[in-house]
């Protein structure tokens, strides 16, 4: 089951914080198919925050083809939801540990790191539309 975290401080909405790390878990093989996500009572007791939130999250994961809800039952992840392959996301994270390990040495906080990364996702993003 996944643990989910917060960081009220980045500007992000908190509950697409939840839809990101549950596309996250899923795509990392985390969660996979059949497996249920916290109810929302219980995300709601871990986190502090308003159930409305967790419902609004559940529901963009659902509307998204990610998760069932199934009345009575919970919420889970759909068996369409494939995982990125293991191996793959083993080597690519490892690389990227060193890579990280490299920028902070160079003197790049967290918020640069993640700068750089966003900024090149755009631009092979842009390049593979031209």
């Amino acid at each position: 089951m996944i643990a989910f975290r917060l960081d009220r401080r980045s500007g992000v909405p908190t509950y697409l914080q939840l839809v990101h790390q549950v596309e996250q878990a899923v795509r990392l093989g985390i969660l996979r198919p059949g497996d249920q996500l916290p109810t929302a009572k219980e995300v709601v007791g871990s986190l502090a925050i308003n159930p409305n939130t967790v419902l609004k999250a559940y529901l963009e994961l659902d509307r998204g083809g990610l998760v069932e809800t199934q009345r009575g039952r919970g919420t889970f992840v759909v068996s369409g939801a494939r995982p990125a392959e293991q191996r793959a996301v083993e080597r690519v994270g490892a690389d990227l540990a060193q890579w990280i390990v490299r920028a902070r040495l160079a003197g790049l906080d967290d918020a640069a790191i993640r700068a750089v990364v966003s900024a090149a996702l755009r631009t092979l993003g842009d390049e593979a539309a031209a």
